[in-house]
């Protein structure tokens, strides 16, 4: 058993039904790098407060992503020019639970998060029915036939709930991107992302937490730095600046 496991031994479960009433699809993110060490001293002050998602008895689960983009990498290359109304279009895979998502992510200029989804029966839309085609055309400005795969990332995932249910954090390690285009892979065994999802501005246990913890809020897109991470023929200038602070908040010295 690991040193993460051991620790969230000590919360309340709550199981994959109830977390139902805490879907968050219309939601505030705040999102911390944080090297692993100081994972355990954050999990140690929020074991009282918060549950942690259980499912099939595991408390650390995998997930494996695939995310698209058009020929030119337009999904990209808006977040990298700072257009403030942009969109995500991936396929989730929830490896333990065996469910897959089309998922459809779409951020305004207030800075809110829309999420939706339909569910899929196998991890692949490349033979994409009518529905999958249609919600594609419905939910983005991009139609099917005009994206592909181009990054694959796979992370393990500890989520937890605060005991009143109106926030949810995820906890993700042992990121691993792939490139599909370049072929390049990259990981960072150090670095734990960490994102607070809320409706609105609710009161959180773990602000606190992270106040006491001296991290700071940090803009991540685990799409955009995989992409710039593993390809040298694409413009990164706007990610070089967070490449070099995520190394250094998890120890990699140049």
């Amino acid at each position: 058993m690991t040193d993460l496991e051991e620790l969230l031994k000590e919360f309340e479960p709550i199981s994959l039904d109830e977390m139902g009433a805490v879907k968050l699809m219309n939601r505030v993110d705040t999102k911390y790098v944080v090297p692993r060490e100081v994972l355990a001293s954050i999990l140690k002050k929020a074991e009282k407060a918060y549950f942690v998602q259980e499912t099939n008895g595991e408390r650390i689960t995998t997930y494996d992503t695939l995310y698209y983009d058009t020929v030119d990498l337009d999904m990209y290359l808006r977040h990298h020019d700072r257009q403030l109304v942009r969109q995500k279009i991936r396929v989730r895979q929830y490896v333990e639970s065996r469910l897959y998502f089309l998922e459809i992510k779409r951020k305004n200029n207030k800075g809110r998060t829309k999420k939706k989804r339909i569910s899929l029966q196998t991890p692949s839309i490349e033979k994409p029915s009518d529905e999958i085609r249609d919600f594609i055309a419905s939910k983005s400005r991009y139609s099917y036939d005009e994206i592909s795969p181009k990054l694959r990332t796979t992370f393990r995932r500890i989520t937890l709930v605060n005991k009143a249910k109106t926030e949810r954090l995820t906890i993700d390690s042992d990121l691993l991107f792939q490139n599909l285009i370049t072929g390049l892979n990259k990981t960072y065994p150090n670095l734990v992302i960490i994102e607070l999802k809320r409706n609105s501005n609710v009161p959180s246990p773990m602000l606190g937490i992270m106040i006491e913890e001296r991290v700071h809020p940090f803009k991540i897109s685990k799409y955009c730095i995989g992409t710039a991470l593993t390809n040298p023929h694409i413009k990164t200038n706007r990610f070089k600046y967070k490449i070099r602070k995520i190394e250094k908040i998890i120890g990699i010295n140049h």
